[in-house]
């Protein structure tokens, strides 16, 4: 009977045993399955804040990219004389940039020459660049005090000494008392004598002899000073017309197989900047140079044009030479570009009031015109007159993001 009262404790707390084991384990796996909840909703809170940076970097990266954006209202532009127009691909031509000069056409200058020797003195106050008429006194020349003296007086006598000896000679030959030889020879000198003194009495006065100017047109050089002392023939003022001038390209050897396709010219000059075209002054090509001069590199390219008032001849000036057309090809105008530590940048209009800039390579240049490689497409809307005011109201305001809407 003990024996199974000792049995049945044993198996009693066999069975209590089990059951505190058991439910340890359960604690246990309970306290497991908690951790690892934990640790998901961890990874899902880290998950979350990466989601929240990505969106953080995504607005960052938004507003970085529209940093280069300008707001400029439109009466502010206006008032800026910013002018806009739309890109578009059309033709343009080879350029070939060069220097050279602004010269006085053929048969446009003349220069007034002294008719007898003499002391020089201007007739009133003649200054180069002076209007002047054909026929207007220019210089007064003074014979009377010269050791060989007054030409115009002594013209005059050898006159009236010819006139006498042919009238005396014509009586004589009628009557035969000289042959026909001798009164030959007295009307020559007669006839030399009266068209060397009525040419030197024309503008002759007390004063002296007057110079008058040959054409009307502008004075371009004083030749003499005030007091000079010049001789028979000596030149005295020049004078040009300035109606068609020349233009002088002087064109590297290099680009001699070039010279046969050249059709017309644009030329920049120092003192205004002011670019003309050939074009507008009804110029013409008229001939290039097959071979270069003796000790120079360079062949000359000679344009004609008229002078509409403010070209100066004798100047120097930067020309660009067009030859072959290219079609298809995006330009600018030059004032369209701004330039930034050697680059090149237009201004893109994207709305009313906003802009953008860009960066764009640059081909070759006529002077007006910019033929633009990449960076522009057709149909952008750009700045074409005005763009240094966009830069500088660029450097003037900052745009916050997503102020733009695109």
């Amino acid at each position: 009977m003990k024996k199974l009262i000792l049995l049945g404790v044993l198996v009693a707390w066999s069975l209590g045993s089990c059951n505190s084991r058991s439910d340890h384990g359960h604690d246990e796996h309970d306290h497991v399955t908690e951790a690892h909840n934990h640790e998901q909703h961890a990874l899902e809170e880290e998950g979350h804040s990466h989601d929240h940076e990505g969106d953080a970097h995504a607005e960052a990266t938004h507003a970085e990219g529209t940093s280069d954006e300008i707001v400029m209202p439109p009466a502010k532009a206006q008032a800026a004389g910013v002018e806009t127009g739309v890109v578009e691909a059309g033709s343009f031509t080879q350029v070939i940039k060069t220097s050279g000069q602004v010269l006085a056409a053929q048969g446009d200058e003349r220069v007034a020459v002294a008719p007898v020797a003499g002391v020089v003195s201007f007739k009133g106050k003649v200054t180069e660049g002076m209007s002047v008429r054909e026929g207007m006194a220019l210089v007064l020349l003074s014979s009377g005090n010269i050791a060989e003296g007054d030409p115009v007086q002594k013209a005059r006598v050898a006159y009236e000494v010819s006139k006498k000896e042919y009238e005396r000679m014509q009586a004589l030959v009628e009557s035969r008392i000289v042959s026909e030889k001798e009164f030959a020879q007295a009307k020559q000198a007669y006839e030399n004598a009266r068209i060397s003194y009525e040419a030197v009495a024309k503008n002759h006065s007390d004063r002296g002899q007057a110079v008058t100017a040959p054409i009307s047109g502008y004075v371009k050089s004083l030749l003499v000073k005030e007091g000079d002392y010049v001789t028979v023939g000596q030149p005295l003022v020049s004078i040009t017309q300035n109606r068609r001038l020349f233009l002088r390209a002087d064109v590297s050897e290099k680009y001699y197989s070039a010279l046969p396709s050249i059709t017309s010219a644009n030329f920049c000059t120092p003192y205004n900047d002011k670019v003309y075209t050939l074009k507008d002054l009804n110029g013409r090509l008229l001939s290039y140079g097959k071979a270069s001069g003796e000790g120079s590199y360079y062949l000359p390219v000679t344009f004609e044009f008229d002078n509409r008032g403010d070209i100066v001849p004798g100047s120097f000036v930067e020309i660009y030479l067009l030859s072959q057309p290219m079609e298809g090809v995006i330009s600018v105008p030059r004032s369209a570009l701004t330039e930034e530590q050697g680059s090149f940048y237009v201004y893109l209009q994207l709305d009313e009031e906003c802009y953008r800039r860009q960066l764009v390579t640059l081909g070759v240049d006529n002077g007006e015109r910019v033929q633009i490689l990449s960076g522009l497409k057709p149909g952008d809307r750009l700045v074409v007159r005005g763009a240094y005011q966009v830069k500088l109201a660029g450097a003037t305001n900052a745009i916050p993001a997503h102020s733009h809407e695109h």
